[in-house]
């Protein structure tokens, strides 16, 4: 059950820049102390603009922001106490790592012996201890964002608000600082709000997700829940891989394709009869059988067009024919050899656990 005092809450909040288009459509959102957001969604989805309206670089054009249920909608930036991190580091090139961590505690006339003693303790955090005097020219991206990092933390923020902080890494490297955000998260016990369109990346380091399309929230969940269960047709096509099947909804919670098979699945939005629905299967979901099994109920026959190797996995790609979109097949892999699988041109039986079909109206 959630607490009933967040620490910010949305309310019915708008944001247009012209005037007629809103990008930030009646919002409500609560976000909770303690807890890790992220906001997700593709470009121009108004999650970006959400996180600056809470940083105060953008207003509101109606609704209010609450911060410990006060209001702070016409709070300007620097009075709202909350520590930033951009996707582009913003250090002062100038300034060496321990001046641009102690900046914000300058600006807020800390004593001298106190900016020290915070800004050691900031860069032990990021495990940037002995950097203090080189210039951000000297160091790697990713010592850069954790220079960046320490200077949100340093004067010990309510908030710390992200903004895409890891686009610009190479893919190890944020991988590897995905994993650090979120253990330094679990050690401070700080609410972090973070922005990406990185559905990967916001699954694994978040408690919550906020789905964002179109200015509105199509689905704010745990992200087991999130991944598991979409609560609409955009956010199982946005997180994660699914294969989709396309027909008719002819039974309450049934899929009639167009060449007449069937497949019973879990009606979403509750679709009435008639509708045109698409099935959503999550491909590690779905079961290939070598053997065919075309009269069994939830089972259609396929053919193996392509077996691609990730490594831990193989995909199979797999014709349905009949106007269908190709069906992805993700098979995990034990030990090298040991498992047998199928190769382009087998015939396979895929099958498909009506638990985790789930249907559409489109």
């Amino acid at each position: 059950m959630q607490p009933a005092d967040p620490l910010v809450r949305f309310q019915s909040v708008q944001k247009t820049y012209d005037g007629e288009q809103l990008v930030v459509r009646d919002l409500n959102l609560d976000i909770q102390r303690g807890e890790f957001l992220s906001l997700l969604g593709p470009s121009g989805s108004g999650k970006t603009t959400t996180l600056m309206m809470l940083a105060g670089f953008e207003s509101p054009t109606a609704g209010d922001i609450l911060l410990d249920g006060k209001p702070i909608t016409r709070t300007p930036p620097h009075k709202r106490n909350f520590g930033m991190v951009f996707q582009n580091y913003a250090l002062f090139p100038h300034m060496t790592v321990g001046e641009n961590v102690a900046y914000p505690l300058t600006v807020r006339k800390v004593s001298k012996d106190d900016q020290a003693r915070r800004v050691q303790k900031a860069l032990d955090m990021v495990q940037l201890s002995g950097m203090t005097d080189r210039l951000p020219s000297r160091l790697s991206g990713g010592q850069q964002q954790r220079v960046a990092l320490a200077r949100a933390l340093v004067f010990e923020p309510k908030l710390v608000l992200m903004d895409e902080p890891l686009g610009a890494l190479d893919k190890q490297l944020r991988e590897h600082m995905q994993i650090e955000l979120k253990e330094l998260h679990h050690q401070l016990g700080l609410t972090f709000v973070y922005v990406t369109h990185d559905q990967s990346e916001a699954l694994t380091m978040s408690d919550r997700v906020a789905v964002f399309n179109d200015g509105v929230i199509q689905q704010l969940a745990a992200v087991e829940d999130l991944y598991e269960a979409p609560s609409t047709r955009f956010v199982a096509g946005f997180v994660g891989d699914s294969t989709v099947l396309r027909g008719t909804l002819t039974a309450p919670d049934t899929l009639t394709l167009t060449d007449g098979r069937v497949l019973q699945g879990i009606n979403v939005n509750r679709a009435g009869l008639g509708a045109r629905v698409e099935a959503c299967v999550r491909p590690e979901r779905i079961v290939w059988h070598p053997e065919a099994r075309a009269d069994r109920a939830n089972y259609l026959m396929a053919t193996v067009s392509r077996v691609i190797y990730h490594g831990d996995h193989l995909r199979l790609l797999c014709e349905l024919g009949h106007g269908q979109p190709e069906a992805t097949v993700k098979l995990p892999l034990t030990r090298e050899g040991s498992n047998p699988h199928p190769h382009p041109g087998d015939a396979v039986a895929l099958e498909f656990p009506p638990a985790s079909t789930r249907l559409y109206a489109v």
